[in-house]
């Protein structure tokens, strides 16, 4: 199964999956992912193992005028009342990735009752910091205005996202700059959900970062770290430990350490058995048993941010 080590309340390493049968299909899947895919690349061979079918889908809407702002809506076949909004960016370094890659998201986290929004943004060399956070935060507005007429709640967004995701989602949670420029708070996220993020990463090291971030001009408030206030919406941390890619302990550990700091409410999870890469194929139903993922952020959204209990 997996090795799990919770840093909230207790620490957890349930027995191995040899206790319980389990499909071979997701761990040839897995293997297959972790010898053909570097990190943050498109996951199709995730996509072609996981199921669909159980989601309503609407493609490419425009939230703002270029070609890469558009995004897709995931809305649970079957739900009462307006559902809880994830908000969804994907990784890749600010250079790659597009939104179908990551139809296995939306496809999952519809299946756990929430409405979900995969956006595309502008990538290098199109765009640099901070362009790709003014289309992030245009892609949260559109959501807040438009979200009511796909059966989601405007009033319960969360924004999430993997690696360089993770990144724009805590710009927007901890930054004011990006979403007030679209007339938005951020106070009006009910929290926000990293998978891996960097949020403290100067000097810029990675070449191929460099000239994303103006290297070596990098503007010191460009880090999520910086931008750590009281009030700040709750947040989910998650990483894995075997992460050679992003360092766990300076980026999700020092930022939920300063969270702390500022008595934001925060939850900091790490995960064995998945790397950087996997961690987010881990949201896939076919993958899910890999790491404790997608359990995870339902509990996060369904709790309101850990607002209220929630009971499995």
């Amino acid at each position: 199964m997996h090795a799990l080590r919770i840093y909230w309340t207790h620490l957890v390493r349930p027995d191995h999956a040899m206790l319980r049968p389990v499909s071979f299909l997701p761990f040839l899947a897995l293997a297959a992912l972790a010898l053909t895919l570097s990190a943050c690349s498109p996951l199709k061979l995730v996509n072609a193992v996981s199921p669909d079918g159980d989601a309503r889908t609407t493609s490419a809407i425009h939230y703002g005028k270029g070609e890469r702002n558009r995004l897709d809506i995931y809305q649970p076949a079957t739900h009462a009342g307006a559902a809880p909004v994830i908000v969804f960016f994907y990784g890749g370094n600010w250079v790659s990735g597009k939104r179908e890659d990551y139809a296995f998201v939306g496809q999952a986290l519809a299946k756990r009752g929430f409405v979900v929004v995969v956006p595309d943004y502008r990538l290098y060399p199109e765009a640099r910091y901070p362009d790709f956070l003014d289309d992030a935060a245009r892609a949260v507005a559109w959501t807040e205005r438009e979200i009511g007429n796909y059966g989601g709640d405007p009033k319960r967004v969360f924004v999430m996202g993997h690696s360089a995701g993770a990144y724009n989602a805590a710009m927007l949670a901890l930054d004011a700059r990006w979403l007030g420029k679209q007339g938005v708070k951020p106070d009006s996220l009910r929290g926000w959900i990293g998978l891996a993020g960097p949020y403290d990463f100067l000097p810029v090291q990675n070449k191929t970062t460099r000239p994303v971030f103006n290297y070596p001009d990098t503007p010191p408030d460009s880090q999520p770290l910086r931008h750590v206030s009281a009030g700040a919406p709750p947040a989910l941390l998650i990483a894995a430990y075997e992460d050679n890619t992003v360092n766990p302990v300076r980026n999700t550990g020092a930022l939920a350490t300063r969270l702390r700091e500022k008595h934001v409410p925060v939850r900091e999870l790490y995960y064995d058995g998945v790397n950087h890469a996997t961690l987010v194929a881990s949201l896939s139903r076919s993958l899910h048993t890999m790491a404790p993922t997608l359990d995870a952020v339902e509990d996060f959204v369904r709790s309101d941010g850990g607002r209220r209990p929630v009971s499995r």
